[in-house]
């Protein structure tokens, strides 16, 4: 394995990029931060070419190579493009993927003595920790005050070195203004207008930014949900930073402050963009495939909305409060009288212990059912 942060193999890749693919011989080459010298996919193209044996190259980095400026290939038909999330919960409890809510929901949908029988021991400060704590395997172990100086280190180098290639100085500032305006605002629908106004960032340019941002993978988009196709393109979208840890390093909040339930505000957003990640790694393995929406209606918002690829649908409401309240459940009501026999189930995940049932095909569940419920 090599590395473009090393000085000296990068310089060697610039100088003579054909003899560097063709070091590792027979062998697999495994080229790490590859985004750094974005020219070298030509040489590796032009290796595959002359010899399809697939897994001779294995490219890695922090940032989007297909976003990347400067003279490149796409490598289309030749490479396989795989996203490396940071941990889940389930990984850092040792779970190898076991957990898999939505298939879990799905299999249980009718069964409503299934609900009920979630129990947790979760404590709303062990949720806080967390959340603060997010998915980074470097941080695991970590003190609370030296997870907070790995955060501000990291989120610093990623701005300074791999986000600013051609952006002038001040284009950092800007970056880190709109960055945690977005974390602040945690999973919520992105108004570009006022993320402009708000961090002094020219209207004209946020669009590139959130790319930027987005091409590091600390930034994500959630499509808005509605039966008909051509209205998801053009709907408002959520926008939420990947890993919970880092949203919370940004707004400087703790987890102390997070399980206060007098700060229930303070959790609300930062325990949706938690699920909402939480569910994004698990579809990478889930039986169950989906993809990931919001609805929003002129009477009833609803936080995320998976669509099966049998088009039937799951709807997940997120709330910072133990208790699932009647009013909690509107948005999910709406959905299964709009949808009928295609509606599987509502969920409020919520910090209670305990799942309960509300109403048909209407259910609340223990955040910790994410990562303690199996696809069986």
């Amino acid at each position: 394995m090599v590395t473009l942060d090393d000085v000296d193999v990068i310089d060697a890749a610039r100088a003579d990029p054909v003899s560097f693919v063709r070091s590792a011989g027979d062998g697999i080459l495994v080229i790490d931060e590859v985004q750094r010298l974005p020219e070298l996919t030509l040489a590796i193209k032009a290796a595959v070419d002359r010899d399809r044996r697939p897994g001779r190259f294995i490219l890695t980095g922090s940032a989007d190579l297909g976003q990347v400026s400067g003279t490149k290939d796409s490598l289309a038909g030749r490479s396989l493009n795989l996203r490396l999330h940071p941990f889940t919960q389930g990984e850092w409890e040792g779970l190898d993927g076991a957990e898999d809510l939505v298939s879990a929901v799905a299999v249980h949908a009718d069964e409503p003595d299934w609900f009920r029988s979630l129990r947790t021991g979760e404590t709303r400060l062990g949720l806080a920790n967390r959340i603060c704590r997010g998915g980074y395997p470097p941080v695991a172990g970590m003190p609370e005050r030296i997870r907070e100086a790995w955060f501000a280190s990291y989120i610093d180098a990623l701005l300074r070195e791999d986000a600013t290639r051609g952006l002038r100085v001040h284009g950092v500032s800007r970056l880190r203004s709109l960055l945690t305006l977005l974390a602040a605002n945690q999973a919520g629908e992105l108004v570009k207008a006022r993320l402009a106004s708000e961090s002094g960032v020219p209207a004209s340019t946020v669009s590139n930014l959130l790319d930027l941002l987005s091409s590091l993978f600390i930034v994500e988009t959630l499509p808005p949900w509605t039966p008909n196709l051509t209205t998801r393109e053009v709907g408002r979208h959520k926008a939420y930073v990947t890993d919970s840890g880092l949203a919370a390093s940004l707004t400087r909040l703790r987890p102390s402050q997070l399980a206060d339930p007098l700060h229930g505000k303070l959790l609300g957003p930062l325990l949706e963009g938690f699920v909402v990640s939480e569910l994004v790694r698990q579809s990478g393995w889930s039986a169950t495939r989906s993809q990931l929406f919001h609805y929003r209606s002129r009477s009833a918002e609803v936080d995320l909305v998976l669509e099966l690829d049998d088009g039937s649908v799951m709807a997940f409401e997120v709330k910072a409060s133990a208790t699932a309240s009647t009013r909690m459940f509107a948005g999910l009501r709406e959905l299964r009288d709009l949808l009928g026999h295609r509606f599987l189930a509502g969920v409020v995940l919520n910090t209670a212990d305990h799942g309960l049932v509300h109403a048909e095909r209407l259910y609340a569940l223990p955040v910790q059912s994410l990562w303690a419920a199996a696809g069986d």
